[in-house]
């Protein structure tokens, strides 16, 4: 009998904190589902998802100006244990009754709490320094008077309420944020909540996810549906048709195009990957397009615009191959849930477009198909266990992100295939020397940028007149924001040396020490 492993499940309430998803992370690493939805979501919602605890995320705003978001009602009459963070804190205790005001010394970054007794949220942590745990802060307010029958259950020296607590209805407020990997025992406090507080087992495993989804794919899609996805070698694609195959077999055709922009040598591993095999079942299609991209690229040197050209393009040819398949009804997408999160978000403190995503929009309504996600609830961490769980490579499972025009984005201006194959090299060559000093795990991006630029430089004694190679390699937790990686020099100068000694089309090689922000991590 299949578990239901949805019934246990906690409702994340979102105001806007840029640690929102951390928060779910968290939850979910214990083995305990929840969702992100909105601090404007409906009673009835909130009645409906019948969760067994809620969280409520910090927040940019301060409940002492104005109208600012507030907590549903239906929340407080749901009789399930609570936690709000930061902003959520503020404003349960605004709405339950007591008081927020400004401070005058605002805490941001590391600061030590003093925890009190009963405060069994936060007690005997393995950090704790007697009474005292390691935290994060990112406040201007505090609260200054508890609600009714709230306790204080940790406090600093500006803020002497740093958390409180409502024992008998297991409601818990904490000034900071968990969530993040600076407050020690972060993750013990939001799993020792998910896991005993609001009692849930641990039922948020790979094994049951896989377990589910390809019960919910075989429902979906009937004994006879056939499914087509647009292959590109990366993780959530390449997931997809793991758990795809498992579920309906070779029912699942696969359509990899090869537009000429991939790193070196990616079409062989990504057919020698999906090749009939006793862990994958399904038709693999291999389309070679390069020259068709290529051409519609000429002449284009504005990042936006190769990005639509190579998404139209993508559309085009992948229209084209599936309506060669018989009776295919359905179009499987590697959806995964932050993209979904996004594409939901109420409109309080909306983000700016950076720049525009490539992806397979447009083909549903073109090709008429129906959409199949089985990844849609998942986060990237969790889609590589499910991954590794399926049997693909880890390898595979553990790539480095790759953007989805790729090449195209990293050549900067117009797009050549003299370019790309410089380039692919390169790039091959920074990989394989991160590898060899067993640093490629241990950053979470890098790649080789190609700059149509022109440097003079001296190989024995002829001068060369050749271009310029960029490397860039990046720290990140959630790829919002992102550090440049302090590779070894040593690392560094070998690299270089190695692609200037092998590739004669490049004469000079950078470091690229950006930092997101103000800079994005690709180029463009």
């Amino acid at each position: 009998m299949s578990i239901d492993i949805h019934h246990e499940r906690l409702l994340v309430i979102d105001f806007g904190s840029q640690y929102t998803q951390l928060i779910a992370r968290r939850i979910r690493e214990a083995g305990v589902y929840c969702e992100i939805h909105p601090f404007d979501v409906t009673d009835a919602f909130v009645t409906e998802f019948n969760p067994r605890g809620v969280v409520l995320s910090g927040g940019p705003e301060s409940v002492t100006e104005g109208w600012t978001p507030r907590i549903p009602e239906a929340i407080f009459l749901l009789d399930v244990p609570l936690l709000g963070i930061c902003y959520g804190m503020h404003a349960m205790a605004e709405q339950l009754g007591g008081r927020v005001a400004g401070s005058d010394e605002r805490e941001f970054g590391h600061a030590k709490v003093a925890v009190e007794e009963g405060m069994d949220l936060l007690a005997e942590l393995p950090g704790l320094d007697g009474s005292e745990l390691d935290v994060w802060m990112s406040h201007g307010d505090k609260v200054v008077e508890l609600p009714e029958g709230f306790a204080v259950g940790a406090g600093t020296t500006s803020a002497p309420i740093a958390a409180m607590v409502n024992p008998q209805r297991r409601w818990y407020g904490v000034q900071f944020h968990p969530e993040v990997t600076h407050t020690q025992d972060g993750a013990e406090i939001l799993r020792r909540f998910a896991r005993e507080i609001c009692g849930c087992t641990g039922l948020w495993t790979p094994e049951n996810i896989i377990e589910e989804a390809v019960a919910a794919v075989q429902a979906l899609v009937g004994p006879d549906g056939k499914v087509v996805l647009g292959l590109s070698g990366g993780v959530d694609s390449s997931v997809v048709a793991a758990l795809l195959s498992r579920a309906i077999g070779e029912r699942l055709t696969c359509v990899f195009v090869d537009n000429g922009l991939l790193r070196l040598g990616e079409r062989e591993e990504v057919e020698k990957t999906f090749r009939p095999s006793n862990v994958l079942s399904l038709n693999l299609v291999t389309v070679d397009a390069a020259d068709e991209f290529l051409s519609n690229l000429k002449g284009l040197t504005d990042p936006e615009d190769k990005r639509k050209a190579i998404g139209a393009t993508f559309i085009d040819v992948f229209d084209r191959e599936a309506h060669r398949i018989e009776d295919v009804a359905w179009l499987a997408q590697g959806t995964i849930y932050p993209d979904v999160i996004e594409s939901a978000a109420s409109g309080f403190g909306k983000a700016h477009v950076i720049k525009s995503h490539h992806n397979v929009g447009g083909l549903p309504e073109r090709m008429k198909l129906k959409l199949v996600e089985p990844l849609r609830e998942l986060f990237k961490d969790e889609v590589r266990k499910v991954g590794l769980a399926l049997g693909l490579p880890r390898e595979m499972v553990f790539r480095h992100p790759f953007p989805g025009p790729g090449l195209g984005v990293r050549i900067l201006g117009e797009v050549r295939k003299d370019y790309a194959d410089t380039l692919r090299r390169a790039d091959a060559i920074f990989i394989e020397e991160l590898r060899n000093a067993d640093y490629y795990d241990r950053v979470s991006q890098a790649f080789t940028v190609f700059l149509p630029v022109r440097s003079v430089g001296v190989v024995g004694d002829a001068r060369r007149y050749a271009y310029v190679i960029a490397l860039r390699a990046v720290e990140t937790i959630d790829f919002m924001t992102a550090r440049w990686a302090r590779l070894p020099y040593d690392l560094i100068g070998h690299v270089s040396d190695r692609i200037m000694n092998e590739i004669s089309e490049v004469s000079r090689v950078v470091y690229d020490v950006s930092s997101k922000p103000p800079a994005t991590i690709e180029w463009e």
